[in-house]
Parts: structure tokens; C-alpha cells; sequence
């Protein structure tokens, strides 16, 4: 799965288009290096999202296509 819909499909950012953006301006890291929007997401990756002078780490424990609201927390477990 792509890295911008992943990070909307899991909800750490709430529209693709604004992940698209936070890729594009380097804002958004996977396992310790800058990423691309089509970098593909798997299984164990470490994505680290700049917001400001806020910083969230999150290690990538599911990817799936679609997933309900209250189940997105098994998505990711924050770091």
C-alpha cells in the first residue's frame, strides 16, 4: 500500500491529499529516511511524521485497504 494511503487509511493524518503534502515536503520519514508518497508500506516499517515542533513515531503493525474507525488502532502502535 502506498505511504499516503496508508497514513490516511490508518488516520495518523486525516486526508490523503494533506499526506501527499507532508511527503513531498520531507516531512514524513520511514525507518529513518525521507519518504515518498508511493514509498510501499510494509509490515514492521517505522514512520516518523513532523507536525510543527511535534513529532510521532508509530511502527506499522496491519495494512489493509479499508478499515472501520475503531479499528485503526491496531494499524500502528505509537512509539
Amino acid at each position: 500500500m502506498r505511504l499516503d494511503k496508508y497514513l490516511k487509511v490508518s488516520r495518523l493524518i486525516k486526508r490523503r491529499t494533506v499526506a501527499n503534502e507532508a511527503c513531498d515536503a520531507g516531512r514524513v520519514a520511514v525507518n529513518g529516511k525521507p519518504a515518498r508518497a508511493s514509498y510501499d508500506v510494509k509490515v514492521g516499517d517505522v514512520i516518523e511524521i513532523t507536525f510543527g515542533n511535534k513529532t510521532v513515531k508509530a511502527e506499522v503493525t496491519k495494512v489493509a485497504e479499508a478499515v472501520r474507525k475503531e479499528e485503526t488502532a491496531e494499524m500502528f502502535r505509537l512509539l
